[in-house]
């Protein structure tokens, strides 16, 4: 009786951090729909195959807001209404969703469709060359065009000048970042995936462009107010 005991306290006693433990496996059940499928990222995947170029416009448009806030709050670049939403943002998520998302599921469908069924590594380092000189150009063009006209540009020589003055800087990232994200989306994501997985390289990548070049132009504007009051107290 004594070893009966003894066993069923041991099997009903509480483990520590049990609870815990339960809470992180619902997480990750609602998150990847573990054996079930019905989780989160299961929807999504499934929203990716019946509606693949809506799904990609909606998590375009919501990652280029994001970022744009984000970048604005690390930075702390305050708006004029004392506040991290500015006119950016709503200007960022209609880039993202009306112009990055179908410019990416066009090129990135080209790109698949140009390699369909070529699993070589010659193929492979080929699908590599062909995103990093041909695809990555246009897409670094464009975006740099966007953010001209969202930053206030109107004139051609405007715009121009920004994208020769930011294409060199941005194609040096693209050519470190891109080979290493194709080469892992190759390997380990499904082709439907890959405009949302580079979607999420190019949010981490421009967050940190963003919020660098957000924190010169303020270093900039507090240089120009520090001179021009020490002129004030000159004159």
């Amino acid at each position: 009786m004594s070893v009966k005991f003894e066993k069923e306290t041991v099997r009903d006693a509480p483990i520590p951090g049990g609870r815990r433990t339960d809470i992180v496996h619902e997480v990750g059940e609602r998150l990847t729909g573990g054996k079930s499928q019905a989780g989160y990222l299961a929807a999504y995947l499934q929203q990716l195959q019946s509606n693949p170029l809506r799904t990609k416009m909606l998590t375009s448009g919501s990652l280029a807001a994001l970022q744009e806030l984000l970048a604005s709050y690390i930075a702390k670049d305050i708006s004029k209404h004392g506040h991290y939403f500015s006119s950016r943002v709503p200007k960022m998520a209609a880039y993202g969703a009306f112009v990055s998302a179908p410019l990416g599921h066009l090129l990135i469908s080209i790109l698949q469709k140009m390699f369909a069924g070529r699993t070589s590594l010659r193929a492979k380092i080929l699908q590599i060359l062909v995103s990093n000189l041909i695809i990555s150009p246009i897409q670094n063009t464009v975006y740099l065009t966007s953010m001209a006209v969202i930053a206030g540009a109107r004139e051609f020589h405007q715009v121009s000048a920004t994208v020769r003055a930011g294409f060199l800087p941005v194609m040096k990232v693209s050519w470190v970042t891109s080979p290493l994200a194709l080469a892992f989306a190759q390997k380990f994501l499904p082709e439907q995936t890959w405009v949302p997985f580079f979607n999420i390289i190019a949010f981490v990548i421009g967050t940190y462009i963003n919020t660098h070049t957000k924190k010169k132009r303020l270093a900039a504007l507090r240089r120009k107010a520090s001179q021009d009051l020490s002129e004030i107290h000159v004159a």
